[in-house]
């Protein structure tokens, strides 16, 4: 029972973030400078609840590091997400071997 109530209030909530923009906001937004920030949220969320897993996630800052910085160069270098995901955590493996 408990656990409906959580999903129920769960959903409640994802339904009210959704729906009160669209409430509130009826006319097109026209300044330049609101239009851009909330162009940046979702990158900003994604990257405040990312960056703390990556440095957690293995334990070791160090592997961590090597990850992060393999995965930013070859994301700099436009490589496939898959090549990028793989090779930082190979990166981040073989570091924890050496280390």
């Amino acid at each position: 029972m408990t656990v409906a109530v959580y999903i129920i209030v769960m959903a409640g909530v994802t339904y009210l973030i959704r729906m009160i923009p669209f409430t509130f906001f009826t006319k097109k937004i026209e300044s330049k400078y609101v239009r851009s920030f909330l162009r940046y949220i979702p990158y900003a969320v994604l990257s405040a609840m990312t960056i703390p897993a990556i440095f957690t996630s293995t334990g070791n800052v160090m592997t961590s590091v090597v990850g992060t910085i393999v995965a930013v160069v070859l994301a700099f270098f436009d490589q496939p997400l898959i090549v990028v995901a793989l090779s930082a955590s190979l990166a981040a493996f073989l570091t924890g071997l050496i280390v």
